[in-house]
């Protein structure tokens, strides 16, 4: 029997997965030498490091709503001129790294794109700025709220030119991922490169494997 997505889509057919994921035990998400997996809809720890796990119920419905959502500018970083790729679409993204030094990434649903694991990101809407397309992304496909506390990078992808920021969660949950998503993890940095196998993440694994310690801004 195929499981079905918890979640919709748009047009509110139904997600199927062929091939769930598994979780992790409950504990895993207390030990930040492990990496914790939680499914649609899974049980999560009330909280980490501090800040619940509960859904963001505010979140915004439409893009005007997006456009202006709260955290595009969380320690007043700047960030350089975008340069799109020729016939490659703009898209925006985040690296949400958790106080004890994890970072978020997510499964996408039956590997799409050819990605078992990657950072939340997705494609800019008109009239969405690229900071609150991350924002918007790490809800959709993570179901958590982030602040953005810097820049990362631009990454030339297989079919985007995509901006990555740097962000930490200030709520959500993360069992409350959309149908784009059939787990949420929770990674050490030095584990970033054997949960990341698609070559598209190679650059960014680099950058968060290099860098000591956090890479967070100072609140």
């Amino acid at each position: 029997m195929t499981l079905m997505h918890p979640k919709r889509r748009e047009d509110g057919s139904p997600e199927p997965i062929h091939h769930p994921s598994l979780p992790s035990p409950l504990a895993a998400w207390l030990d930040p030498a492990q990496h914790a997996t939680v499914l649609p809809e899974g049980p999560v720890p009330a909280g980490l490091n501090g800040i619940p796990f509960t859904p963001w119920q505010d979140a915004p419905h439409s893009d005007a709503g997006w456009a202006n959502v709260a955290g595009q500018d969380g320690d007043g970083f700047t960030e350089p001129a975008f340069v799109p790729a020729p016939g490659k679409r703009v898209a925006a993204g985040v690296v949400i790294e958790e106080a004890d030094g994890r970072v978020w990434v997510v499964h996408p649903t039956n590997g799409f794109g050819g990605y078992p694991a990657t950072f939340p990101k997705g494609t800019q809407d008109s009239g969405v700025p690229m900071r609150a397309t991350a924002i918007r992304e790490a809800f959709e496909e993570c179901g958590l709220q982030v602040v953005l506390t810097g820049f990362l990078a631009d990454v030339d992808r297989s079919r985007s030119k995509t901006r990555y920021y740097l962000g930490r969660r200030v709520g959500g949950c993360p069992a409350q991922m959309c149908w784009e998503s059939q787990a949420v993890s929770l990674v050490p940095r030095a584990q970033l490169a054997a949960a990341l196998a698609n070559q598209n993440d190679a650059a960014l694994v680099a950058l968060l494997q290099a860098a000591p310690g956090s890479l967070r801004s100072p609140r």
